[in-house]
Parts: structure tokens; sequence; C-alpha cells
């Protein structure tokens, strides 16, 4: 049995380019696919440890291809980028859900920091270390 919170309703809203998820804890959280993509749990993003994170910049147009379940613990977002190796928990979307004024207010930071864009023409599709 899990402490987490557990989703209740998932819907990819995609004229909106947004997913929404609502939890048995009465919360309820909506992502852009800007936002997911850049906060992607993959090793892509996270590294492979403390310190290793990934800046994704050139990310504001992209969107959400497909969602497929993993088990019942999980989401694979495929994103229109190609990118499709982060598997979502429901306990991630969660924590992030709570914390994403900050993450990407976090995130908007270290772009300008380093001089980097959210569009993809600016970014030419690189990525930095955080």
């Amino acid at each position: 049995m899990t402490n987490h919170p557990w989703p209740v309703e998932v819907r990819l809203i995609q004229a909106e380019n947004i997913l929404r998820i609502d939890f048995d804890d009465a919360s309820s959280f909506q992502f852009t696919a800007e936002f997911l993509r850049v906060h992607s749990p993959s090793a892509e993003v996270k590294g492979h440890g403390p310190g290793q994170e990934v800046i994704v910049p050139g990310k504001r147009n992209v969107s959400i291809t497909r969602l497929d379940p993993v088990g019942n613990y999980a989401l694979r977002v495929h994103f229109s980028d190609g990118h499709d190796t982060g598997l979502f928990s429901w306990a991630y979307f969660h924590d992030i859900g709570l914390k994403h004024d900050t993450l990407w207010a976090g995130y908007l930071q270290k772009l300008s920091a380093k001089g980097l864009s959210r569009d993809a023409a600016a970014a030419k599709g690189l990525q930095f270390n955080a």
C-alpha cells in the first residue's frame, strides 16, 4: 500500500497541450507539455546522479503525442521532439505538481543565466548542464 495520493482522473487536453491529473487527496494539477518535457525524470534530463542535471532549452512548442500506462504506477509520456524515456510515476507527478511554481521559476532563471531560450530556433537543440 502506498502513502502517496493516487490519481482518480488523468486527462490529456490536446487543444491546450496540457496534461491534467486529479488525485484522491483532492489535489489537481495541470502540466504543460513544455513543463513536463524540461522536468522529465529521464536520465537525459536528471543525469545519473546529483549535480548531473541538464537544462533543456527550446521546448516552448513541444507537445505530448501519446501517453502509455506503465503498470499501475506510472505513465510514459511521448513528446513531439521524440523524447519518451522518462517514466513519470504518480508520486513524481504529485511532487512536481506541489512544487510547480518553484520548479518553473528555477527553470526560467537557469535558462536566463545561461543565455538560453524556450524557443527552438534560438536553442538549436542544445542542452546544457545545470
